[in-house]
């Protein structure tokens, strides 16, 4: 028995209509509008790792691996593991670098394109 624990080089949230919906936390979904400079919270199931020695990229999840291109650079503050209704999750902050709207590149791999 072992314990699985996922390494994320980017922070994955849903539509914010899920939240509106009923269907997901607020601070599991990208925060409508989304503003430079501010602090949001988020959350996930299971234990993720994250990289907190610089910018990474906010992205949309739909779930099973279907991401879209960044929709902001974020800096990480803080993320803690802990158990909800029995099961892990990570929860933390973020701040928002920047906020992109025109489709571009603006990461290679790990590094932040200016």
């Amino acid at each position: 028995m072992g314990i699985n624990v996922e390494f994320n080089p980017d922070l994955a949230l849903r539509d914010y209509g899920e939240f509106r919906a009923g269907r997901r936390k607020e601070e599991e979904c990208i925060p409508d509008p989304l503003e430079v400079g501010k602090t949001y919270a988020f959350l996930k199931k299971g234990f993720r790792n994250y990289w907190f020695f610089g910018e990474i990229p906010l992205l949309e999840t739909e779930g099973e691996g279907r991401l879209s291109r960044p929709k902001a650079s974020i800096v990480l503050l803080e993320a803690t593991h802990f158990l909800l209704d029995g099961e892990a999750h990570t929860k933390g902050k973020y701040k928002v670098v920047e906020v992109f709207d025109d489709g571009g590149i603006h990461f290679e791999a790990f590094d932040r394109v200016k």
